[in-house]
């Protein structure tokens, strides 16, 4: 199944609520980022935020920890009633199978995020352990930058290495994903598919979800 998951990053905060209802009736994740200025050279929402969105989520909340040290955030998160969290290997590193054992003692499902200029071999290691994992195709700070291309053979890799040790996993795409590439990711074997701009920037951003999904 290809699901989509818009990201509130790119929604009106000044409408929040109304963008939210949506993601719940058209969309099938609500994708929240949180950065902190120092793993990517951005700042975006903090958990004040995710705090007042959990309270009107229906849909499945996943977050995505752009920060340095993401272990500190696992509880807090859990707690708001979040199903999914992925953290950077960047961050982790050589505790990347703890953060992601902890996760899942939370009771979420726990993802491994990469930036563009990290082997995705770097993910092979957390096949069998790892819930999904989150292939950023754009460097991870910003929204509405350009798709790179090279993120679908990055994809086809490692579902191939998730297949050829018989292990189950999502694979996630997130950045620069629109019509025209939707139907590229879905068959290199991305499963849920984070969509920003071309959601909400869209003049009708239910049929922009129904668009993608359907691409």
């Amino acid at each position: 199944m290809f699901q989509i998951a818009p990201s509130i990053l790119a929604a009106d905060f000044l409408h929040l609520e109304k963008d939210i209802q949506l993601v719940n009736r058209c969309g099938d994740v609500i994708h929240l980022d949180v950065m902190d200025g120092t793993l990517v050279p951005n700042i975006s929402f903090g958990f004040s935020v995710i705090d007042h969105i959990a309270k009107i989520a229906t849909a499945p909340m996943d977050v995505h920890l752009m920060v340095v040290h993401p272990e500190r955030w696992f509880e807090k998160v859990a707690k708001d009633g979040v199903q999914m969290c992925s953290f950077h290997w960047e961050a982790a590193g050589r505790n990347t199978s703890r953060f992601i054992q902890k996760i899942q003692e939370l009771g979420m499902k726990a993802g491994v995020a990469i930036n563009p200029d990290v082997p995705v071999q770097k993910l092979f290691p957390y096949i069998g352990k790892a819930d999904y994992f989150l292939v950023m195709s754009v460097f991870a700070g910003f929204g509405g930058q350009k798709f790179i291309y090279e993120s679908i053979d990055r994809v086809a890799a490692l579902r191939a290495e998730i297949e050829r040790r018989g292990a189950s996993a999502i694979i996630e795409i997130d950045g620069g994903i629109n019509v025209g590439n939707a139907q590229t990711v879905r068959e290199a074997g991305v499963n849920l598919a984070v969509a920003g701009s071309s959601v909400f920037g869209a003049e009708d951003p239910a049929a922009a979800i129904s668009a993608l999904r359907g691409a």
